[in-house]
């Protein structure tokens, strides 16, 4: 049977929950809110601006 691998330590978790918070979530906040305002302008370049 084989062995279960070692429990991540608390620098590791430490380290991984940094990472995902400085780095990762703004990164993909980022991302999505720019392919949001992306994907409305070209929609806008073709179907015209909003009429009020």
């Amino acid at each position: 049977m084989a062995e279960r691998p070692a429990p991540p330590s608390k620098a590791e978790e430490r380290n991984t929950f940094l990472f995902l918070a400085v780095f990762l979530a703004p990164a993909l906040a980022v991302a999505g809110v720019g392919s949001l305002g992306l994907g409305i302008w070209i929609w806008q370049m073709i179907f015209g601006p909003p009429t009020g």
